[in-house]
């Protein structure tokens, strides 16, 4: 654990990535599907990943995600696409650390170090004099419920997973002509001319019956559905609700002032000590332990008769020769920078002293305690905003467990209202008007987790207006809720919606219109390209640069084959109309300069390279027997017709 470190070394402690594990009990005898296994919705290297796993991946990413965005769109957040790409998130992270650990990469202290120091966000907790504010450190600690234990694991684990596909990316090679051959590729600029239908201009032509809009009406009864809508009331609990609740007494602050606050603030005190090591290894012979011991213990002879040759005759005699040209000085260190006796002999001497001889794993040493640096002590006034953090904190956390408990009895014991759960645990009832399956925009709190909506609208729930389950919502945040009045999804009626219906008929029978408009231009000017007077003047695109043009005309100019050219094609632009296209020729390169040469080859590098990552690691998925049981979400996408 980083709590101490020594200072020469420039280590900065800490930066805190919140892992919140949620005091969350379900309790209730009646309920035997809280008992039930989650479904496995993945497998890899033989470990399940479960509802419950992405569940809770999916509902700390969109935390985190609503934390930096406050206005973003809860139903993105909880769309399928999104759901299931935190699950493929899931199994990338199991992969690779199934990989490090097959590969033995563990990270070492050094390298942990070093990536807490490369965390901007640690300079938030440094102090002017350049050493960590181990107070507010510690209170965001106590606020999220971690440990540095917890906290270094993980991160030790993700660096060694990240080195599984560092070796790849540092191993890509890229030939010079290879490159060049991809890039102008790439970069390849074509000359075209392009006639627009656009289905506005053809809205004209359609006049329809009152047969038709009757028909279309028939054919897209989904188009003209009244969602279901319930009016609701629910109640949360959260941890910060009962932290607001929470006063500590004055004399329970004085007492962990003293008992607690104090001896952590001199846990930190540090000290500067100069060492004689004689180096023997821990296994070798005990003779040659023992003749070790003898010439330490000879040195400290001499020292006790005249302590002030400490320095001189540690150049001359230690074996670590890092600290004896220095006279055997290793600095200030605090407690759990040095090994365990080395540490506890320091911490025992008084300053000026000179310990007797210490065995460690690496020898035997002389210790000179040389200086004593004690961290300042707030007085209790000061401490008070800290301590009274704390203890509130700690408090709220274990009444949160309790109350967690007596909210998920309460809201099923007494299943026809939330009035006495409210009562029972001083709750606020909410309610909401026109809520629905999904979450609406801007929705916050209860009615943007779609879990909880889910429960809302479960059979029993709705059929019986009975209270839903405790539904976690959030970290340490859970709610119950009841329908209180139930309009289903209908089908609005045709006079209702007739403007509606109409302007639906008139836009998909102008774009058919459209399409046959270009269809027949496209024959024609194929057949005879000197009839071709409805196309644009010429110009000139390339991926990414389209002169505004839709990008399904660039995609259809640039896939037709350069050796067809001059060509045509057409393209279906759905809604928008019909586009006919003529691509006249390949327009030459002009060579980039040097500068740009070489970014050119280095971001074809870095594409190649995470090109090959993506095989490895789908390599690493078939070697790891890596399922997905979830289906894909289907998408529908937009079709690209060509003629």
């Amino acid at each position: 654990m980083f709590e101490t470190i020594r200072k020469h070394s420039k280590i900065v402690m800490i930066f805190l990535f919140l892992l919140i594990i949620p005091a969350f009990v379900l309790v209730g005898t009646d309920r035997n599907y809280f008992s039930e296994a989650s479904p496995v919705v993945a497998r890899v290297d033989g470990h399940d990943i479960s509802q419950a796993d992405w569940d809770r991946a999916h509902r700390q990413e969109s935390d985190r995600i609503r934390a930096q965005s406050p206005t973003v769109d809860a139903r993105l957040l909880d769309s399928p696409l999104a759901r299931y790409a935190t699950l493929e998130r899931l199994v990338r992270e199991r992969v690779l650390d199934a990989a490090a650990q097959q590969m033995r990469l563990v990270t070492s202290d050094a390298r942990l170090i070093r990536s807490l120091q490369e965390t901007p966000a640690i300079a938030a907790l440094k102090r002017a004099d350049g050493t960590l504010d181990a107070d507010a450190y510690r209170a965001l600690l106590v606020g999220q419920g971690v440990t540095p234990e917890v906290f270094e694991a993980n991160l030790r684990r993700n660096i060694a997973a990240d080195q599984v596909l560092d070796a790849v990316l540092s191993t890509a090679l890229v030939a010079n002509a290879q490159a060049r051959l991809a890039l102008d590729a790439l970069y390849e600029r074509r000359d075209i001319q392009v006639a627009r239908f656009d289905a506005p201009d053809f809205a004209g032509r359609v006049l329809p019956t009152d047969a038709d809009l009757q028909s279309y009406y028939d054919a897209h009864p989904a188009q003209f559905r009244q969602p279901e809508q319930a009016t609701v009331e629910y109640l949360v609990l959260d941890l910060d609700s009962v932290r607001a609740t929470i006063t500590v007494p004055e004399d329970e602050l004085r007492s962990y002032y003293d008992s607690d606050y104090l001896p952590r603030i001199m846990a930190k005190q540090e000290r500067r000590a100069s060492h004689i090591l004689i180096s023997v290894a821990k296994d070798a012979p005990a003779a040659e332990r023992e003749k070790a011991k003898a010439r330490a213990t000879e040195l400290l002879a001499q020292l006790r008769k005249t302590p002030a040759d400490f320095a001189p005759l540690a150049k001359q005699s230690s074996d670590d020769k890092g600290s004896a040209a220095a006279g055997g000085d290793l600095n200030f260190f605090a407690r759990g920078a040095m090994t365990k006796p080395f540490e506890e002999a320091v911490f025992a001497l008084k300053k000026g002293q000179i310990s007797d001889v210490v065995e460690t794993e690496f020898g035997y040493h002389i210790i000179e305690l040389t200086d004593i640096k004690t961290p300042p002590q707030p007085g209790f006034e000061e401490a008070r905003a800290v301590i009274a953090a704390e203890l509130g904190q700690q408090r709220a956390q274990r009444q949160f467990a309790e109350m967690a408990e007596s909210f998920s009895n309460a809201v099923y014991e007494q299943a026809d209202s939330l009035l006495p759960v409210a009562d029972k645990l001083k709750l606020k009832l909410q309610s909401a008007t026109n809520v629905s399956r999904t979450p609406a925009p801007g929705a916050k709190g209860a009615l943007a987790s779609s879990k909880f909506l889910q429960a809302l609208f479960a059979p029993d729930t709705l059929q019986n207006k009975r209270n839903t389950e405790a539904v976690e919502i959030g970290p340490q945040q859970m709610a119950a809720g009841r329908v209180t009045s139930y309009t289903p999804a209908s089908t609005l009626p045709l006079a209702q919606v007739r403007e509606r219906v109409r302007s639906l008929y008139v836009a998909e029978k102008s774009a058919a219109l459209a399409q046959q408009e270009g269809q027949a231009k496209l024959s024609a000017w194929k057949a005879d390209p000197a009839t071709a007077t409805g196309l644009a003047a010429a110009t000139e695109i390339a991926r990414g640069q389209g002169q505004n043009l839709p990008r399904p005309v660039i995609d259809a100019a640039l896939r037709t084959p350069a050796d067809a050219l001059p060509a045509w094609t057409g393209v279906d632009l759905g809604a928008a109309g019909y586009a006919v296209v003529k691509i006249n020729r390949v327009l030459a390169r002009q060579a980039p300069d040097a500068q740009r040469a070489q970014q050119e080859q280095q971001q074809y590098a870095q594409w190649l390279a995470r090109a090959e990552v993506l095989a490895y690691y789908e390599l690493l998925k078939q070697r790891l027997k890596v399922r997905i049981q979830a289906p894909r979400p289907q998408v529908a996408a937009p079709e690209i017709a060509e003629n």
